[in-house]
Order: C-alpha cells, then structure tokens, then sequence
C-alpha cells in the first residue's frame, strides 16, 4: 500500500530540508512554516523571471525507491536531503499523469503538476550525483527521477506511515513535464 514515509520542511531556502513529525498543507499555499509556501512562485531563479507565476512547486513529492536505487549506487540520501516535503514509499510518482490527486493521510489532497528538474545543487550536496538522477531513455529523452511537483487542493496534516491514495484524471492523461 502507497505510504508517507518521511514529511519535511525549511523556513529558509537551502538545499536539504529537515525532517519534521508532521506537516500541514495548506489549500492553495503549500506546506506550512516552508520557503516554498505562497501562491506565486518562491523558487528564488524563478521568481526572479516573474514573480507573478503560479506556484505550481508547492508541495515536492519523492518516492524514497530512489534512495535504495541510489544507495546500491554508493550514494546516501536520506528524506529530505534532496528538498523534498513529502517522501513517498509503494508508489511510481514519475509514471503518474498530470492532474493525478494524492490523498496524504486523512484530509490533505494535492495535485500533480510536473516533474521537477534535478539541477546542479544535487552535485554540490554529492558528486556525481546529479548524473545518478537524470536518466538518458533509448528514445533520447530524459528521465528526471528527483519527483514530482503539486499544489494543494485541500489541506491538512501529514505524518510518516500515512496512507496515499491515488485517483487518475479523467480522460486522455497527459505525461509529466518539468515544472
């Protein structure tokens, strides 16, 4: 069964965020007490561009899958250490369509909007590291494998050892882009 197995955030725009018992999300904001949180753009490279954007970047979601994948590698990444708020176990976030809800817990939804593009920080928290996160498809596209990005539809906390639930968009499903 798809599980929260780590829930974390940082008032301060830094590159790993602590972890935390709980999180609360809040509708159309983010996760509370994070540098992420509001309805425009906070990503401080993005929000130089134009900080009238949307904040499709609220909650980041990665599947802790990752870690072991990267642990056989000889990396160690612990929740958290690579920004996320919201590390996930049973479940293939990156396979997920745009628009797909997660249930986190009991009352907290959040809505898929992309992927998130794994950038030079990751090298900077390890080498080489950032070169494990970005796969090269025999198509010639990538795979960015650092998550996924949402914004809250509902809010409502969120604690290790909650339950995810899944519901796919209606109609035909849209792959996942960098947001």
């Amino acid at each position: 069964m798809p599980r929260v197995e780590a829930v974390s955030r940082d008032a301060g725009h830094r590159f790993s965020k602590p972890g935390a018992a709980e999180i609360h999300l809040l509708e159309g904001l983010g996760v509370e007490g994070d540098a992420h949180l509001g309805k425009t753009v906070q990503h401080l490279s993005r929000k130089a561009k134009d900080p009238d954007f949307p904040n499709l970047r609220q909650v980041h979601l990665i599947h802790a899958e990752l870690f072991d994948e990267l642990a056989g590698r000889g990396f160690a990444v612990k929740p958290g250490q690579l920004g996320e708020n919201v590390t996930t176990r049973g479940i293939d976030l990156l396979s997920l369509p745009q628009g797909t809800r997660l249930r986190l817990g009991q009352e907290a939804i959040v809505e898929v909007t992309g992927l998130r593009n794994p950038c030079r920080q990751i090298d900077e928290f390890q080498a080489g590291l950032l070169a494990e996160t970005i796969e090269k498809r025999s198509d010639g596209t990538l795979l960015r494998k650092t998550g996924v990005m949402s914004v809250v539809l509902s809010g409502g906390a969120v604690r290790p050892g909650d339950a995810i639930t899944v519901e796919l968009p209606d109609g035909p499903h849209r792959p996942l882009e960098v947001v």
